[in-house]
């Protein structure tokens, strides 16, 4: 009878753990400083605006990004670099980062690297 309890009890635990799981891969939630997932969006900033004419563009593939909040810290992360502005997809993994003055690869390498996710590719 004691192992029957001891099964029942191990068999609810791996379900909310599995339903966990099926949460965090499908970015709904807690997740990288997302809180509880109680279901609440992050707060997303404004759309950065440019100071001057959009020069160029580079698409940044990015790995590691799971949730909202990991999007939210791409974009800041780019965002924080003077003359970009990005629009990241959590669903295709990269960010079209927009420019309006030549911007160094490094810099975004460097930007997303540290906070926290790995650059795959930048491409022109």
């Amino acid at each position: 009878m004691a192992n029957a309890v001891i099964i029942l009890i191990l068999i609810v635990v791996l379900l909310f753990a599995l339903n966990g799981t099926i949460k965090h891969f499908k970015g709904e939630g807690a997740c990288c400083g997302g809180g509880s997932g109680s279901g609440r969006r992050p707060r997303m900033k404004k759309e950065k605006k440019l100071s001057g004419p959009v020069i160029g563009k580079k698409t940044v593939q990015i790995k590691g990004m799971h949730c909202k909040n990991c999007v939210q810290s791409v974009t800041e992360a780019i965002n924080g670099i003077e003359g970009a502005s990005a629009k990241v997809s959590l669903k295709k993994g990269q960010a079209v980062v927009s420019f309006d003055r030549e911007i160094d690869d490094d810099a975004l390498y460097i930007a997303v690297e540290g906070a926290g996710f790995q650059v795959v590719s930048i491409e022109a």
